[in-house]
């Protein structure tokens, strides 16, 4: 476009920065954010999320944190206003960078700043918590989630499972799968190793054995 003497515009930057982001091309989608900064166009909100989101796929944690500051200030100075798709990549971010402690203080800040927290953001909160061996606040976090009118999905139940599966809190993880269950949420492989492992770390092999078999099963039946 470029070659042809015609400028982009921030439509065309954020466009092809949210085409890297989903392409996993973190590398490419910050040059043109470089690019962007130089120009004397305005950054708008969408253009960030792309960039934040970009630096969550390629578990970026130290960037994507890095890009909320620089936007936190930024909207000081312009219309530039951090949303629950910021934070929920952010936060995310952390979670895949095993930073579960940042995690945490951005979700908090989140509701303080009068956020609410969507689907995608609680799973990755206790994801996070789940990975740094904090148990008790993933559980916490999940119950907070059933008190909002939020639906829970595979992944939240999931994550909230493997956080028992490393507490060695079996009977909640077997509790938990029966929720799932009974909310017509179809378990997944994740869940049901998470599951099995809970037994197997509790000694209930004949738990673990049945959750095996339901797993074949399962898989029969969608095949």
């Amino acid at each position: 476009m470029q070659e042809t003497g015609l400028q982009p515009n921030i439509i065309t930057y954020s466009a092809a920065i949210t085409a890297c982001e989903k392409d996993a091309q973190r590398l490419v989608a910050l040059q043109l954010f470089a690019d962007m900064q130089e120009s004397s166009l305005q950054l708008d909100v969408i253009t960030y999320n792309a960039v934040v989101s970009a630096c969550e796929k390629g578990r970026q944690w130290a960037k994507a944190l890095q890009l909320l500051a620089d936007m936190q200030q930024s909207s000081l100075q312009k219309n530039v206003i951090t949303n629950v798709i910021t934070y929920s990549a952010a936060i995310s971010a952390c979670e895949k960078g095993q930073q579960w402690a940042e995690a945490r203080d951005l979700f908090v800040y989140m509701q303080e700043s009068c956020l609410q927290p969507d689907v995608i953001t609680y799973s990755a909160a206790i994801s996070a918590c789940e990975k740094g061996g904090h148990w008790q606040e993933a559980l916490q976090l999940f119950a907070d989630m059933q008190e909002s009118s939020l639906q829970q999905e595979v992944i939240t139940y999931s994550a909230a499972i493997s956080a028992c599966e490393k507490a060695t809190q079996w009977a909640r993880a077997l509790q938990l799968f029966g929720e799932m269950q009974m909310s017509n949420l179809q378990p997944n492989v994740i869940t049901y190793s998470a599951a099995i492992s809970a037994c197997e770390k509790g000694e209930q092999w004949a738990e673990a054995l049945q959750l095996f078999g339901d797993m074949q099963g399962s898989i029969c039946t969608q095949a």
